[in-house]
């Protein structure tokens, strides 16, 4: 398309009467935006929430520590049917003890979970009781922001001592400093030695600040207790080598298959799982359907185009007998097909602005709910505008087009 010779001055008044135009037929201007303006603000929501999608994979990966790996017990099978891994007591505090001295190997905590009432005063809470060692707060990356973990020395002695999770703290001390106070699970009574930093929802939406760490000696002992004495469902491992995990994995491996005494060609009765793999898992789903959504929502963008193209060829009809004249009256054919372009694509940038508005409104509603807290870049917000442009361009042209292409004496003898 050859740029129009007008002199500065003279776009001013196209401008003026492609406003004009679409004043005039206000409601149809606003229908015609309509397309745009779902568009613009799905695009925009769309990306939001696929970009603060990757951001809450990432935070869980980094709350969990990036080195994990997760050694579960094995799976019982019942009628050829095979249970969730953990099922059967196949771990024990002995193999963590082992699987401590492998030189891959930064730390190891066991883990023995339950869910029980926890109770203060009045008030009471239901939460998920993890028994462990004082590996489990490293390997984990939680940290306190009153009082202190429980010391190797407590696990020794199955000292009645508690560690609790914001949610927990909030539930059950409202106001009150819950660092010295007493709670009492089943029949036990716990002193409260330390608060954990908040780390938010994990996997699956699980609230991990939801918890009460005790020594894990303590929980098998004198809490539900376990199948077998000693025995543990899962080993957190804190991997020496970030790197080559897969190394530690083997190690890891071998040294359970004897220890347990598995025959070669035997299977494992337990498994070995590497949380950056499931990272990597969510991370692409999580893009693929942040891709589908967003496919999604340019495909309501190219409907509103056809909706532009279609009023703009309703107008170009309606004024013919308008253009004929302007033509006979001097004017160019390249400022008639300017001033149609112009109206299109003054169209298309009034819903692209509502439509972010709208955006930005619907993201504003979904982060209040806190089921997903949708992130805005300036990226997203450049290809809504820079697409919903391309659209009143593109779908502007063949209707201004075939305005500047009209004869000015067949134009004034149409009715």
């Amino acid at each position: 398309m050859t740029q129009p010779d007008l002199a500065p001055r003279a776009w001013i008044p196209l401008f003026e009467e492609a406003a004009l135009a679409l004043a005039a037929n206000r409601m149809r201007s606003l229908l015609t935006m309509l397309g745009v303006v779902i568009g613009v603000a799905s695009v925009i929501l769309m990306l939001a929430i696929g970009e603060g999608s990757r951001q809450r994979v990432a935070a869980s990966i980094a709350s969990l520590g990036s080195n994990q790996l997760n050694v579960m017990s094995g799976s019982a099978s019942s009628g050829g049917a095979r249970g969730a891994a953990g099922t059967l007591p196949t771990l024990t505090l002995d193999d963590a003890a082992a699987i401590a001295e492998l030189s891959s190997v930064r730390a190891v905590a066991p883990l023995s979970q339950s869910q029980a009432q926890a109770v203060y005063g009045g008030r009471n809470k239901a939460t998920t009781v993890t028994g462990s060692t004082p590996a489990y707060f490293r390997v984990n990356n939680m940290e306190t922001t009153a009082g202190s973990a429980f010391t190797d020395t407590d696990v020794r002695t199955s000292a009645n001592l508690a560690v609790i999770g914001p949610t927990v703290a909030r539930e059950l001390f409202g106001e009150e400093p819950p660092v010295g106070q007493r709670i009492r699970i089943q029949r036990q009574v716990f002193e409260v030695i330390g608060v954990l930093k908040p780390k938010g929802l994990g996997f699956g939406g699980n609230d991990q600040d939801d918890v009460i760490v005790l020594p894990i000696t303590t929980a098998q002992r004198k809490l539900a207790g376990t199948a077998i004495a000693g025995s543990v469902s899962t080993l957190m491992v804190e991997s020496a080598l970030p790197e080559e995990k897969g190394y530690t994995t083997a190690e890891i491996t071998l040294l359970l298959r004897q220890r347990h005494r598995i025959a070669p060609g035997a299977d494992d009765d337990f498994s070995v799982r590497d949380l950056s793999s499931l990272s990597d898992t969510l991370k692409l789903t999580s893009t693929i359907l942040s891709a589908l959504l967003a496919s999604i929502a340019f495909i309501s963008l190219l409907v509103g185009g056809i909706g532009i193209m279609n009023i703009m060829l309703v107008s170009v009809t309606e004024r013919t007998r308008e253009i004929g004249l302007r033509m006979a009256l001097g004017a160019r054919r390249a400022s008639v097909l300017w001033q149609f372009l112009i109206e299109s694509v003054m169209l298309s940038m009034a819903g692209a602005l509502i439509g972010l508005l709208l955006g930005f409104g619907a993201g504003w509603l979904i982060g209040r709910t806190g089921a997903m807290t949708p992130v805005y870049s300036s990226t997203s917000v450049g290809l809504a505008l820079g697409v919903a442009i391309a659209v009143g361009i593109c779908f502007g042209f063949w209707p201004a087009r075939r305005a500047a292409q009209l004869e000015p004496v067949e134009a004034l003898r149409h009715q």
